[in-house]
Order: structure tokens, then sequence, then C-alpha cells
């Protein structure tokens, strides 16, 4: 959603310009931008992609990046242009808040040491020494470790508004302080590890924030990377010349040799050969391709060379489709946030009132400025969200690491929230119900010779099943056999002679695949020939992965009705789901599993996403939550919350079971933590805590959060 300022009146078509805002950490962020930005001379809208953090201005084609910049800088925020470089800064913004938190867990840990002699009934000149040296560590710590908040709301205090590090800022530099003013007086207590903590505990989120970030935003570059970098070019006179995918244009006729990734979408003028498509349908078995049909960047050619008159380059390609596909769901997606981060952005500013409207009241009732701050520091110390914050990150901490250990690898925390709330799940078919790759039968019937002489045709050739029989051959404690006169035909398969006697992998005829079991696929057969009318026919199953009904039985039992939508063809797919008992969809492409994944949304469903390939991307990233084996493609595996490992799916309701456990226990720390507060606060105001006392009960309610979420060790099962 984008704001469109109502009073400049525009005579020109708008120009975009997108550029990256590191600072964006929270949804006023979002909105701020949003509001403020087309009110700045010359820019109409302003849209955010909070995923990865850029920002798309629609402007005055006559202003320039620094007129841009400027306006950013007039709201509070730092732009940077954006021309490729968004990994780099995300990568450089990762890295600062890394070491922040390491300065920070570092100097806590160090001044906590130092507390417990002072604690422990350290008096006179020792004590003073302790606090001294606790000044001298925190200072330095806490102007290093807070420059994060204190940058941010400088800024926004600068352009006039304010955002949730003004109050964490006002909190952290006033407990800093006046613990330096209680050690420059002699003072009994002070509070640098409180700040310390804090600003440990509020890095962390956003490092794990920005790490979350950081993967969703390069799965879109890492699909388009999956094209090829260019392409050889025909002249008119027939001369050819190898130029760049970016200066390729519409009309462009191509040359593209077999075992070449396709650079631009486009229409074969001449040629027939096999094609991966998988790029579009998840499906593993080549297609072939000849004069009239549409190729599309980014497939496979195996076969034979074709000639390709280009369609389509650069944004208008399929793949760059997909790719903005999955960069739309992903900032969709964003909206769900963390359970802490949502209650953080009430809960900080209330406790910053409450401390000032403490100390206003104890001036009110004659106590001097000293004790009415040392109270008010008492309320903000023991309504540190330290508890609170804890609630979510170590809950999610212990149970992904019995889930790493069971086999589930989740890649974000906000996932266990989000597959808690899942009420349905959508699979795909190849690659993840079944296994996604070819596995021969019928090799018993082989003596040693033949499987020798298999095995040697297999290495001859790149097609999928021949690699999937070489696979199988390879354990078996036979060597390729010697060929002579190896040649590969396309369409025709290998050829080769064997102690002087012809030899092929080849199509199976009519009348070979009539002497064994009936095929439905004639694309998963091929005949080993060994002369002399020495046929065998070799077939070849995509089997279902293991524990699939029983995987499939179990997400019933939790509520979650399953079913299958799949690029592959229809009676493929229906066979499977009727093996399964499951409803089933073929044929679908990756628009329209995302118009199916929106349709469930609308009808309030929260879809659970289960996928591979490269054209589950997009719906991985748009769905509920999302899922995928470790075999996916890379893509699938970035778009996805949670990879499994292994060829089981039984992890599916596994990972159901723990993330609804985590949820129980989150909800059990956000009550420990709530019920602290209304227990401490109160006494807190009425001045019968400490700083000291408001220390130790903060760090207990932590200790009483963590002792809680341990249970989560043994909640994969």
């Amino acid at each position: 959603m984008s704001y469109v300022a109502p009073s400049e009146d525009w005579t020109s078509v708008p120009v975009e310009t997108r550029f990256a805002v590191p600072e964006m950490h929270c949804a006023g962020c979002i909105s701020k931008i949003e509001r403020l930005l087309p009110e700045q001379a010359g820019i109409r809208t302003a849209r955010v992609n909070f995923s990865a953090k850029t920002v798309s201005v629609a402007h005055r084609p006559d202003m320039a990046e620094p007129d841009l910049i400027r306006a950013f800088d007039a709201i509070g925020f730092e732009a940077q242009p954006l021309h490729g470089a968004a990994a780099v800064q995300r990568g450089a913004t990762l890295k600062r808040l890394m070491r922040a938190l390491a300065v920070a867990g570092f100097a806590a840990m160090n001044v906590m040491l130092l507390s417990v002699s002072v604690w422990s009934g350290a008096e006179g000149s020792a004590r003073e020494l302790f606090h001294w040296l606790s000044a001298i560590i925190a200072l330095p710590a806490v102007a290093y470790a807070g420059r994060p908040f204190f940058a941010s709301a400088w800024k926004a205090l600068r352009a006039g508004t304010t955002n949730m590090d003004v109050p964490i800022s006002i909190g952290v530099s006033l407990a800093t302080l006046m613990s330096l003013y209680e050690t420059a007086t002699g003072g009994r207590h002070v509070w640098f590890d409180g700040a310390l903590m804090l600003l440990a505990f509020l890095l962390a989120g956003r490092v794990l924030d920005e790490m979350m970030r950081g993967r969703a935003a390069s799965g879109a570059e890492t699909l388009v990377k999956r094209t090829a970098p260019g392409a050889m070019r025909l002249a008119e006179d027939g001369a050819s010349q190898w130029v760049a995918a970016d200066d390729l244009r519409p009309g462009d006729r191509v040359l593209v040799a077999a075992g070449e990734r396709l650079a631009a979408d486009g229409m074969i003028e001449s040629g027939t050969s096999r094609f991966d498509l998988s790029l579009l349908t998840g499906e593993s078995r080549p297609v072939t391709l000849g004069p009239g049909a549409a190729a599309t960047a980014g497939t496979l050619n195996l076969d034979a060379p074709v000639t390709l008159r280009v369609t389509a380059v650069g944004e208008a390609r399929a793949i760059a489709e997909i790719a903005r596909l999955m960069e739309s769901a992903t900032q969709a997606k964003s909206a769900y946030v963390r359970i802490a981060d949502r209650a953080s952005r009430l809960y900080a500013p209330v406790v910053h009132l409450l401390a000032a409207l403490t100390f206003a009241g104890w001036m009110i009732a004659g106590a001097g400025w000293h004790q009415s701050l040392l109270v008010a520091i008492a309320v903000l110390i023991i309504t540190c969200p330290c508890a609170l914050g804890l609630a979510v990150p170590v809950a999610q901490v212990v149970v992904c690491g019995a889930m790493m250990r069971s086999g589930l690898l989740v890649k974000n925390g906000s996932a266990l929230e989000r597959l808690a709330q899942a009420d349905m799940a959508l699979f795909d078919k190849t690659g993840t119900l079944t296994l996604g790759r070819p596995e021969p039968s019928g090799l018993n019937a082989l003596d040693e010779q033949e499987r020798a002489v298999a095995r040697g045709l297999a290495m001859a050739s790149r097609h999928p099943l021949a690699v999937a029989l070489r696979q199988a051959l390879g354990g078996a404690q036979v060597g390729p056999a010697v060929l002579d006169e190896i040649a590969e035909i396309p369409g025709e398969g290998v050829h080769a002679r064997w102690q002087g006697k012809p030899v092929a992998m080849r199509r199976p005829t009519a009348d070979e695949l009539a002497a064994g079991p009936a095929v439905d696929d004639l694309t998963m057969t091929v005949a080993l020939d060994l002369g002399g009318g020495r046929v065998h026919v070799i077939r070849f199953a995509d089997a279902v992965r293991p524990d699939a009904a029983r995987a499939l039985a179990e997400l019933r039992a939790l509520g979650l009705p399953a079913a299958i939508m799949s690029g592959d063809r229809a009676d493929a797919v229906a066979a499977l789901a009727a093996s399964l008992g499951v409803p089933g969809q073929g044929g679908m492409r990756p628009a329209d599993k995302l118009a199916r994944l929106e349709e469930e949304a609308a009808a309030g469903c929260k879809p659970l996403m289960v996928g591979d390939g490269l054209n589950d991307g997009p719906a991985l990233a748009a769905a509920h939550v999302s899922m995928a084996p470790a075999s996916a493609s890379d893509v699938g595996q970035q778009a996805a919350d949670i990879v499994f490992l292994g060829d089981s799916l039984i992890g599916v309701p596994r990972a159901i079971r723990a993330a609804r456990a985590s949820m129980r226990t989150v909800k059990e720390n956000f009550g420990l933590a709530i019920g602290y507060n209304v227990l401490a606060v109160p006494l807190a105001i009425a001045g019968y805590v400490t700083p000291l006392v408001a220390a130790v009960a903060m760090s207990t309610s932590s200790l009483i959060v963590i002792a809680n979420s341990l249970r989560l060790r043994w909640a994969v099962r």
C-alpha cells in the first residue's frame, strides 16, 4: 500500500527509483515513510518492501538521486541508491548489529560478574573500586552498542517525529548516567548491568530480524541468477557472436547448444530437442520441443542445438515474473511480526511513561529529586522487558535445537508461530510427496555382464534416466564394460559396440513393451539392447516418499486436511492422489498455485505449503507457513520457513506438534512475565523496592522464563 500526496499537480509521468533504507525496523517506520515521503516536493508515492528493506519512490523526472536522498533525510531516514548493491548493504548492516551485540553481551557478563561482589556485601573502597571498574567497562560499551538506537532516535527527533528507539535510548541513557552519578558520589547501587542487558536483548532481536530479511530478499535474487549470462546471437548473414543477456533484444535470433540454459524467452524456429522445464513445472522429466514451441529463460537444452527467436528479455521474462511473485509474496508475509515485537511497541512507551509519572508523583509528595529519581529508576529496571523479551526467543532457540536434532531446520523463529496456526496442508507432487528421482526396476533380471554393459552405456549419457540407472548400478561390485564407437543420437539413445557386437540403450519398441506389464508413461522406460534379440526393458518410477500415507494421516488427526497441487500431468497427479486418499490438481503453473493460496487465505484459511522446486518459490513465500525437503532447489530452500532432512515426510506432522508446544510455552512465558510485573510494579512505585532488589527481581523473572522454556527440549516426537 502506498500514500499519494493530494496537493501536487502532476503533469508528467513519474519516474520510479528504488532505494535501500536499512534503518527500517517496525511497522511504524513503514507507515512513516509511506505517509511523510509523498509530502516532500516532487514525490508522488512511496512503497516499502520491508522484506528487502527497500523503498520504491515515484517522483518527477527532473529529480536526481541527491534530491531524493535529501527527502529521506528530512523525515529522519538514511537512504542509499540501490544499484544492485542491496545484498552488500544488508550484509554490512548485519555485521554492524552483530558487532554491537557482541560488545553488549561481553560487557554485560563482565559487569554482572563484578556486581556479584557488591551484592555479596563488598563495602567501602572495595565497593567503590568495583563500581568504577563497572563504569570503565560499561560506558564505552553502552556508547558503542547503543549506536543503532541512539542514531535512529536522533534522526527521528531531528525530523520532528518519534520512533521506538527514542524511549529505548532515554531508558538506557538514564540508567547509565544515574549509575555514573552514584559511582562518582559513592552511592551504594549502580545499574550498568541493567542497561547493558537491555541493549543485548534488543540487539539480539534485531540481528535475528535482519537475518530473516536477508534470506527473504536473496530468494528472488538466486532465482534470476539461474538464467544463462548470455547467448550466441545470429546475424542475418549467418555470422554469430556471443552477447550478454542484457544486450539481447526481442526479435534477435540465438543459437542454443545442447547443455546450455536459455538466456531469454523465445520461440523455437528450427531444431528439435528435449528441455528440462522443472523451472516452471517442477517436473524433472524433460519435454520435447520443436519449431513453433515456446521456450523459457533458465530452462536447460538437453540434446540438440536449436535456433530461438527472442520474445522477452530482462524483467519481461517468465523467470523474472516468478521472482516478482516471490518478492511480492514475501512482502505480504512480512505482516507477521514476532509476538515480542508486537508487545514491545506498546510496552516500551508505557514503561517509560510509568517511570516518568512515578518521578513526578514522588516530587509532588515532597521527596527530593535524588530519591524520586531512584524510585523512578527502580520502576524502570523492575519493568525492564528482559523476561518479556526472553518469552519468545528462548522458547524458539530451545525448540529449534530439538527440531534440528530430529532433522528439522527452522530458518526463522516466527515460522513456529505461523506453523502452529496452520489449518490445512498443500503439497507439491514431484520431489515432495515423491522422491523426485526416477528409480529403475527389474535390474535383478540382468546378469553380471549385462549390468556392466548397462552401466557403460549409462555413463555415456546425461539423460535423467541414464543418470538414475548409473546411480542404481553404482553400488554393485561390477565396473562398466569397455565399449567402443560410443555415440549418443538425440531421440534415439546411446549406441556402441561391445566385444564387436552392437549394443544400445534406446527407446523400446511397441512389441518390446507389449511383452511386459502395461506402461502408463513411455518416457519412463528404456530398452537395453544387447544384440542378437536380447533386449531388457527397464522401467522407472518416481517412488513415493517413505511414510507419506502415515504423515498425511497424522496431519488429518492434527486438524490439517491435505491436498496436492502440482505442475505435473493431471493423470499422474490424480493417480498419486487416489493412492494417498487426498484431493489433487495437476497442470498448475506458479501463478496458479499462488492464486490458490490467495483464495484459501481470503476464505480465512492458514495453509501450510510443502514444495521443493524453483516453480514452488512464490507459493512457498506466499503461504502462511512453508516447508521444503533438503533435496529442494536453492530457491525452494530459501523461500521455505522450515527444511526437513531425509526422505521421510513424517517430519511435517512432527514439526507441527513441536510448533504448537512452543506456542503454548510462549503464552505461559508471557503469563509469567506479565504476572511478575503486576506484582512487582506497584511495590516499586510505592518505594518498597530498591534498585538493587529490582535488578535481582528482573533477573529472577528472566531465569523463570528460561527454565520454563527448557521443557521444550523434549517437545519433538
